[in-house]
């Protein structure tokens, strides 16, 4: 056999975007791309193609993104683990190519800014490094750094550069606000403090206008810092005349209706703290955005000359409720989540983005909130396709079940159920259902198009459902769970009916898959058993023993093997008659597989492992011939779409991954006939049937079918909590009350 050569596997497209790095959503000059990090990747979006492309070479999870002032340069840091370098690159924005890269902060970049020429990068680093560096570009080389720490203050965490001046900016954080000059004949750094008095802040973010006059910082309290930087009127003079100066600090005048205290004038602060801001125009209107996730504008009030003449105790008034009122709300919104990062596009529409991961468009006439991007915020636990169709997949996390759509990246559906976390997900053979287990010990069932409940089936097992398959019959459910135990379910449409239970496992069960005739079922578990059972007699035919925590178990298209993989870091060939081994290989180096995937036509197979990769393997050879990077978490699951055209992977941050399959789909061969299904006989097919039509006929609702899913709805169901729905209708009923919110168009992609 020659050589095969394992070569990189080609990312099409990331689902949603990473809120949690300050700033990390930004428009770049052209004012059509976004720049955001996803995983180990930087995005660069086209919002009118809906084309994207990326920037790779990190390693970890990215904590700082920024864009040079003419989009030029692209750059970004990361966290790395505790005891080495955190590297930061600089791409070229126009190519993709890495222009350069330096590792000089330990453990985490925390910001990273480019002076206005373009010129230098300055970084900061994280609490363990403590330091500023500054990097010039075309020399490739760090020119020089020195410590952010101060010994009255806390921690830096916001770094900014200033508009007009190439070796200006600023640092601030915890108690301090300091102005750092670069002495470039001397490498070396010169800072300023801004002087606050009595007045304690922590800052979280920084935005300074045009003229450089003045700098804005919101802080943790809620309210606005206001600083004089003290430049002088020319441009070409780097050093400031004096050091920064602390105007005000303002908060917002409190709604019309409020009680005002007797003693004087209150006012109204931002909960959670002012987290972004963005400078709307030259007179001081500001977008603010709040912990809380509302997000305003603002106005500032002018301030009345009498102020200046009152006595010396006004003055020490101010200095120990140092907050006044003066910032007005024009128009206000709510993104529900903390805000990360705020950006114009061409004058017209506000960009936010939010720690939840998501991102909204606000109408600046109307501030109208639209939801673009979302997803989510935990590990992924499960995925799934429909049946020969390619076009949405479902994931399972914590507190919902989502459907994304594959051409558009959208998000078409979301079923909430708060306070549990989905451990499985899965569409009917016909399309009509989704199927999801969850830690509090229910299956649930829902629509595909507009995520009513159908029915749930409670108490199914005592640690919680972690893994489920379903028949082709739509009738037979097969569940695993926490304790160990497998049962065997009957659905009648509007419950489950307990058919078996199987006792084996000593753990928990990870995976359930069923031969492809329905009469078999394999079980893998974290007690180092794999079983094979015969859900028609309720018996074990065949158990497989491995010094490892099964992850994953599956059999082959032509059911004659059994494929599996465990935390051994091996992936073991089994016969499907005895449960015998055929042979075992190394899938990774150095850390454990989670999840596998065989394409239907059992040529090739796809595995995602604790090392952040995903692989493609020959499935007779068994090496791999592709290699996909990009995860900045453990990948939790993989799949072949039906039609052999991409790879899904998922993550424990979150991130969704659309890879395209390397290889040409093959023809699939035909699947066997039997007259009875699922080892349900014939009289017994014909007596569901009738249930199921009785049933049909008594309910009004639509049968509802994934196919016919519109690539532009967005549909959210929301059940208040996990033990609030019930059975059938009675759980429609009380979900639908409401708490449903449906936007569908009436086009379709099928």
């Amino acid at each position: 056999m020659e050589e095969i050569n394992v070569q990189n596997l080609e990312l099409k497209s990331l689902i949603g975007f990473d809120g949690n790095p300050p700033n990390g959503l930004i428009l770049h000059p052209d004012g059509v791309h976004l720049i955001y990090p996803l995983g180990t990747n930087v995005t660069a979006y086209n919002w009118s193609t809906k084309v994207q492309r990326f920037f790779a070479g990190l390693t970890n999870i990215i904590s700082a993104v920024t864009v040079s002032n003419t989009g030029k340069y692209v750059a970004a840091g990361q966290v790395n683990y505790m005891g080495f370098r955190s590297p930061i690159i600089i791409w070229n924005f126009q190519t993709g190519e890495a222009v350069t890269n330096y590792e000089s902060h330990m453990v985490r970049v925390e910001s990273v800014a480019f002076s206005c020429c373009e010129q230098y990068l300055i970084s900061l680093g994280g609490i363990d490094d403590g330091t500023i560096i500054v990097y010039e570009i075309d020399k490739k080389e760090v020119l020089c750094g020195s410590s952010s720490v101060k010994s009255t203050a806390g921690i830096s965490t916001v770094l900014k550069a200033v508009n007009s001046r190439n070796r200006c900016f600023l640092v601030a954080g915890d108690n301090m606000l300091r102005l750092w000059t670069l002495n470039r004949e001397q490498r070396n750094l010169q800072g300023l403090d801004t002087s606050f008095a009595k007045i304690k802040r922590k800052i979280l973010c920084t935005v300074i206008d045009c003229l450089d006059e003045y700098a804005y910082c919101g802080t943790s309290t809620g309210d606005v810092l206001k600083v004089k930087l003290n430049f002088p009127a020319d441009v070409t003079d780097q050093k400031p005349s004096a050091s920064p100066t602390l105007v005000g600090c303002f908060a917002k005048y409190p709604a019309a209706g409020k009680k005002r205290p007797a003693g004087g004038v209150t006012v109204e602060l931002y909960s959670k703290g002012v987290t972004s801001l963005l400078l709307f125009g030259d007179d001081g209107t500001m977008i603010v955005g709040s912990g809380n996730g509302v997000v305003e504008l603002v106005r500032q009030k002018v301030q009345q000359a009498q102020h200046q003449s009152h006595g010396h105790k006004t003055a020490e008034t101010r200095l120990a409720t140092p907050t006044r009122p003066l910032l007005v709300a024009v128009m206000s919104a709510d993104v529900e989540s903390t805000v990360t990062s705020i950006q114009l596009m061409g004058g017209h529409t506000v960009l936010v983005g939010t720690i939840d991961c998501e991102l909204f468009t606000v109408s600046v006439a109307t501030f109208a909130v639209t939801r673009m991007f979302t997803c989510h915020t935990s590990a992924v636990h499960d995925l799934a396709f429909p049946r020969d169709y390619s076009k949405v997949f479902a994931t399972a996390s914590k507190n919902d079940v989502r459907v994304w759509s594959v051409n558009t990246l959208q998000e078409l559906l979301r079923v909430t159920v708060r306070n549990c976390t989905c451990s499985g997900v899965l569409f009917s053979h016909d399309g009509a259902q989704i199927i999801s287990s969850w830690n509090d010990g229910r299956i649930r069932s829902f629509t595909p198009e507009t995520g009513r409940q159908l029915y749930t089936i409670h108490n199914c097992h005592n640690n919680g459902v972690s893994a489920i398959a379903m028949c082709k019959d739509g009738v037979k459910l097969v569940s695993g769970g926490g304790d160990g135990q497998v049962r065997v379910w009957q659905l009648n449409g509007t419950n489950g009916v307990l058919l078996a239970v199987l006792k084996e496992h000593k753990g928990a069960v990870t995976s359930i898959d069923l031969h492809r005739l329905g009469h078999e079922a394999i079980t893998s578990s974290t007690d180092g058993t794999c079983i094979v059972w015969d859900i028609v007699r309720y018996t074990r035919l065949s158990i497989m023993f491995s010094s490892t925590v099964f992850t994953s178990a599956m059999y082959h298209p032509n059911a004659t093997q059994l494929l599996t993989s465990g935390t051994n870091r091996y992936i073991g060939f089994w016969e499907a008659l005895d449960g015998s081994l055929i042979r075992e290989i190394e899938g990774s180096a150095v850390a454990a597989i989670n999840s596998l995937d065989i394409t239907p036509t059992g040529k090739y197979f796809v595995t995602g492992s604790s090392d952040q990769t995903v692989k493609v393997w020959l499935y007779n050879e068994g090496v791999p011939t592709h290699v996909g990077v990009g995860h900045a978490g453990v990948v939790t699951n993989v799949r072949v779409s039906p039609d052999g055209r991409y790879l899904v992977s998922t993550s424990v941050d979150g991130g969704i991954f659309l890879w395209r399959f390397p290889h040409d789909k093959d023809a699939v061969p035909p699947s066997s006939r039997c007259s009875t299904v699922s080892g349900v006989s014939a009289g017994e097919q014909q007596t569901v049937r009738s249930r199921q039509l009785s049933l049909k006929k008594s309910m009004p609702v639509r049968k509802e079918n994934i196919s016919d899913i519109s690539s532009a709805q967005k549909v959210m169901s929301v059940l208040v909590d996990g033990g609030a729905t019930g059975d059938g209708d009675a759980g429609a009923a009380r979900e639908g009350s409401g708490s449903r919110k449906i936007c569908k168009s009436s086009s379709s992609i099928r």
